[in-house]
């Protein structure tokens, strides 16, 4: 691998060509992001370059004054005769893949995506390459999702019988991701939505920027009970514990995870209902963006990777496993 246009190194992925690495998991001089997710976007690097979207994000967990240069979608970059390009992945808002190209060859990072179109991340975009570099976080044929349209009509179902009962309504999600997509396709006319501090300060981030985000009120601590008598709370997991959640009662609780349709996963994180939504792909999902690159070599990253690269390989695709240090989603986390 040692003489591969993008190789894994102990900092993260490297190009040695333009001396730039893509979402490292050490301080490097000159970072590429595919997503301001934690786990792909780490503080102390030097200089950043992201989708434009990423930004308010990234300046908000990684400090307003990082050296953070931002690109669109399809604008082509070029570092020491390596181009760049930023496509859609679909994961979340400013979530990218980047094509890597020097001398004729392709190669793509996908960071993290998924193929349904949610309807507010830019929708992913299939790009041919050469290698591919791809997640397996559900890389396992049990994994295949509802429309998200089903999914949400079931979240809406909930909310209102919950409502007609007098109860209030607490659904659990990332705070960056999950959170504005359950915002942003979830039937306001039910009631009114209030906000986890964490998921609105994302929020506010974003709207900020100029993105499209229904408004919702911010829990502040000196409301009624009854103000929240057939409302929803939009939270991340760990607001799910302690004392916060008392001053709901009586309540529901739902977690909205891909995970949710385990056998026990619901049960660990304590909810009453659970939703299965992720803002990954599923294994069909992993198979049509293998399908539509093209690739004729894998190399597959965090999640069921020897899996899924076994898989692959045993379909006539050259495949590797790939030892990262991306979090790996995992029921526990109710993501």
């Amino acid at each position: 691998m040692g003489k591969d246009l993008l190789r894994f190194t102990e900092k993260g992925i490297y190009c040695e060509q333009a001396d730039v690495f893509l979402d490292p998991w050490r301080k490097v001089e000159r970072a590429l992001i595919t997503h301001a997710h934690s786990d792909h976007a780490r503080w102390g690097s030097e200089k950043y370059l992201s989708h434009k979207h990423s930004e308010p994000i990234l300046r908000l967990r990684l400090g307003k004054d990082i050296q953070l240069q931002t690109v669109e979608y399809g604008e082509k970059i070029s570092i020491n005769h390596v181009d760049f390009t930023f496509y859609p992945a679909g994961h979340i808002i400013g979530s990218s893949q980047i094509l890597v190209e020097y001398k004729g060859e392709r190669w793509v990072f996908t960071g993290d995506f998924k193929t349904e179109d949610d309807g507010l991340s830019a929708p992913f975009e299939p790009v041919k390459c050469d290698t591919l570099i791809m997640e397996s976080t559900f890389g396992l044929p049990v994994y295949q999702w509802k429309k998200q349209d089903d999914i949400f009509n079931e979240i809406n179902n909930w909310w209102r019988s919950n409502a007609e009962k007098g109860d209030c309504s607490v659904i659990c999600g990332y705070s960056l991701g999950k959170a504005q997509r359950i915002l942003k396709n979830i039937d306001l006319s039910i009631g009114k939505v209030y906000l986890h501090g964490a998921v609105e300060n994302i929020n506010n981030a974003f709207i900020e920027a100029g993105h499209d985000l229904p408004l919702a009120e911010k829990i502040i601590g000196t409301e009624k009970k009854d103000d929240f008598r057939k409302a929803i709370i939009i939270s991340p997991p760990s607001g799910a514990n302690g004392a916060w959640m008392k001053k709901f009662e009586p309540y529901t609780l739902a977690f909205a995870s891909g995970w949710m349709g385990l056998r026990g996963a619901r049960r660990r994180g304590a909810a009453d209902r659970g939703f299965i939504l992720s803002d990954h792909a599923d294994w069909n999902g992993l198979n049509d963006a293998v399908e539509w690159s093209e690739a004729s070599k894998v190399f597959v990253t965090h999640g069921y990777s020897s899996v899924f690269a076994r898989w692959l390989n045993d379909k006539g695709i050259e495949a590797y496993e790939a030892k990262t240090e991306y979090e790996v989603e995992t029921p526990e986390t109710i993501s």
